[in-house]
């Protein structure tokens, strides 16, 4: 047993391999399950949430629940090892996730522990507005 990861089991890999195929975006756990019901799963509600639990905890996905959905949201982070430490900004027309990893968190936590003495948490923090794509064909 890997202890960060759990078990790999068969539920788990097609869990985490339809996380891997939409990396830039978000999906619930209602996606997952019609999804693997249409490869013909026989995976049930209760092991995929148990599946995603536990690799929220190992730190494999992001858990985000914003304003805009009544369901939890999930994104593989898997090649994004800072994911706890930035800011995510979803595209509110295509739903793609843009890690924000670049010197401006730095900036902005410095201001806000400096002026506001407050401690940014990133984790699950998403800010909505519209990718360059859809922008420019709106």
């Amino acid at each position: 047993m890997n202890k960060s990861n759990g078990y790999k089991t068969k539920s788990k890999t097609e869990i985490m391999d339809y996380l891997m195929s939409r990396k830039d975006q978000r999906v619930s756990a209602a996606d997952i399950i019609n999804h693997l019901r249409e490869k013909g799963s026989k995976v049930n509600q209760t092991t995929i949430y148990r599946n995603l639990d536990k690799m929220t905890e190992s730190g494999e996905i992001l858990k985000y629940k914003t304003a805009n959905t009544e369901c939890a949201m999930y994104q593989c982070v898997k090649n994004h090892n800072n994911c706890r430490n930035h800011l995510h900004l979803q595209c509110e027309t295509c739903g793609r996730i843009i890690h924000l990893e670049c010197g401006f968190m730095d900036t902005i936590s410095g201001h806000l522990l400096a002026d506001h003495g407050f401690k940014l948490k990133c984790n699950g923090s998403v800010l909505l507005g519209t990718c360059k794509v859809c922008s420019a064909v709106n």
